[in-house]
């Protein structure tokens, strides 16, 4: 991998905790309108500006980006945010209960993007591109970070390591309870043994923030056509952490009916595309290994066994590929879970609030998670993992590092 320090704008540590902000695309229109009214000097002001207007207003309007830049030009301006010249990485720490994973803010060369290093599991909507790309144009930065998963390396680990003796330039809770630290890492003997530690890495794979890194990548392509060399925009702003550090939580789904059946029908029809039903259960359970699923219908769970045949293909094998398959489609007509207004997605969420969002009309499957082993077999493999198939926790801060390329 070929990978680069950044020079950035950041938060002043005095501010750094009322400024981050969780990323843009994880939060709902009303719910990023509210955040901003509680949190107006946030950094989501900027990532989501269409906060700034009334809820009528127009997300994709020229004004609405051109507010983006107003607003981060005010954070300069009352010293949220400095100025750091000088060319350095950021060690980037989340730890939440017994988990803790140790990373990296730094930059990644386009051409491993392009060149396929860098490798992409989901499918990228132009229309969302399209809006990371005005943005990041108009306020003239790389704003979040694309979160990257690398193959664990000894070497990496050692010089990160050593970085984290000294003291955080962060060190705060976040509003989701998670603790965030950051180390700025500025020896020259330092920053040259990461970007050689790193070239030995091969392939990374996007985890979360495939539009930001498609945007970066296209206006990388755009300036090389204007014939500009040694651009800013040749890299995009990253956080990189090992891949078994990180931590996938089940992503489960919510049918709002049980398309007409009875009970004994749904479990007939369940039983008849390949899974052992269990008995009905009154107390709430989850999946305990691959191919258990849980169902809650009718006020009762199940527990539901795949006993399907194998299959060598590293989509079709996906959990959440066997439950769209085999029960969403063909049982509860979810043809297409991206478009059917029938169907929603709750990530992270335990059993017993699945069985509220079911109610006594809807039915809920609480899945088992999908592996990181599994996400990186579906990319090398070229292939797209189905929609809602991860949910990373803890999720990364935007707002710790913003990279200007104009």
């Amino acid at each position: 991998m070929r990978i680069a320090p950044i020079t950035c704008l950041r938060p002043a540590p005095e501010h750094a905790s009322e400024f981050a902000a969780l990323p843009y695309d994880v939060f709902t229109s009303q719910e990023a309108r509210d955040y901003v009214k509680e949190h107006p000097r946030s950094f989501l002001a900027i990532d989501r500006p269409e906060t700034g207007f009334d809820e009528h207003q127009d997300p994709q309007a020229e004004e609405v980006y051109a507010h983006a830049r107003e607003v981060l030009r005010d954070r300069q301006l009352d010293q949220t945010l400095v100025r750091d010249e000088h060319s350095c990485y950021y060690l980037y720490e989340l730890s939440t209960g017994s988990h803790k994973q140790l990373g990296l803010l730094g930059s990644i060369s386009c051409d491993d993007y392009l060149e396929g290093k860098l490798r992409r599991h989901e499918l990228t909507l132009p229309a969302k591109v399209e809006d990371r790309v005005r943005h990041i144009t108009t306020v003239r930065a790389q704003t979040g970070p694309v979160f990257v998963a690398y193959k664990d390396s000894l070497a990496v680990d050692v010089i990160l390591d050593a970085a984290r003796m000294a003291s955080p330039l962060y060190d705060f809770v976040s509003d989701d309870g998670v603790r965030q630290r950051v180390w700025r890492i500025a020896r020259e003997v330092a920053v040259d043994a990461i970007g050689v530690a790193f070239t030995a890495v091969g392939e990374a794979y996007i985890a979360d923030g495939h539009h930001r890194a498609a945007a970066a990548v296209r206006i990388c392509e755009q300036r090389r056509a204007e014939g500009r060399e040694q651009d800013p925009a040749e890299y995009f702003l990253a956080a990189l952490f090992p891949a078994s550090q990180l931590r996938i939580l089940p992503y489960n789904r919510v049918v709002a009916d049980t398309m007409g059946l009875d009970e004994s029908a749904l479990v007939a029809s369940i039983e008849a595309q390949g899974f052992q039903c269990g008995d009905p259960q009154p107390d709430a359970i989850e999946p305990q290994e691959k191919g258990e699923f849980a169902m809650f219908a009718f006020g009762t769970w199940r527990m539901l066994k795949w006993c399907g045949a194998d299959t060598d293909d590293p989509v079709a094998s996906l959990d959440v590929s066997v439950l769209q398959d085999r029960v969403l489609d063909p049982v509860l007509g979810i043809r297409d879970p991206r478009t059917n207004e029938r169907i929603s997605f709750a990530g992270g969420v335990d059993a017993a609030e699945l069985a509220t969002l079911a109610g006594e009309e809807g039915i809920a499957f609480s899945l088992y998670p999908t592996s990181m082993d599994e996400v990186m077999a579906v990319a090398d493999a070229g292939e797209l993992m189905p929609p809602k198939s991860t949910w990373f926790d803890p999720k990364l801060l935007s707002g710790l590092a913003l990279r200007r390329i104009w």
